[in-house]
């Protein structure tokens, strides 16, 4: 049972990172090594002059996506090792539910860390400095609620809120608008990946 509360959890809190990790970055090695290094346009340029630098909506999402597995993994990496112990029900008298709150939790955090890369990206190149206001304190909102409510409901359906107007206002940020979401949802437009998007 112990496996499978491990697994369970991990997947919960790392599959759906993991699956934008590999359908949006991973395709193209190159690029993201080269962002890892921190010589993107000069690195690209002299291995495909033709080729342009990356946009910077394609960096606030590796750098949001990076920041929200980093966090992840450190909130908890821990949660899931306790996971593993000798027929863990909960840690020190809590819930049942402990493991799979602290999963979906995880999960949200990963994503929130991408919707406010984009959103913060945005912010810092237009100057709209409400958007790096509001960036900063949803996530101190977010924070706090962790602390704030012992009732893991609460936590959870109040941040999955958050998440969900944060990914609303992403998604516009990032170029999108209804008519390309329709036309996303019944796959009619080809150029909708992130990877396919060309440079500002």
């Amino acid at each position: 049972m112990t496996a499978a509360v491990f697994f369970g959890c991990a997947f919960i809190a790392f599959g759906p990172a993991l699956a934008l990790y590999i359908f949006t970055i991973a395709t193209e090695p190159l690029r993201v090594i080269f962002l890892i290094i921190g010589k993107a346009s000069e690195g690209l340029k002299s291995i495909n002059p033709d080729e342009t630098a990356p946009s910077m909506r394609l960096l606030a999402y590796v750098s949001g996506l990076g920041f929200g597995i980093m966090s992840g993994v450190f909130a908890f990496v821990n949660t899931l090792s306790d996971s593993l112990g000798p027929g863990t029900v909960g840690i020190h008298g809590d819930s049942p539910q402990f493991f799979l709150n602290s999963a979906f939790m995880t999960l949200v955090i990963i994503l929130l860390h991408v919707f406010w890369g984009i959103i913060f990206f945005d912010g810092c190149e237009k100057k709209k400095w409400s958007a790096l206001l509001v960036v900063l304190l949803t996530h101190l909102l977010v924070s706090a609620l962790t602390f704030i409510s012992p009732h893991y409901g609460i936590n959870l359906v109040s941040t999955y809120i958050i998440m969900v107007l944060m990914g609303i206002w992403a998604f516009f940020v990032a170029g999108g608008s209804c008519r390309s979401l329709k036309f996303c949802l019944l796959c009619q437009d080809k150029d909708f990946l992130l990877f396919n998007q060309r440079s500002r």
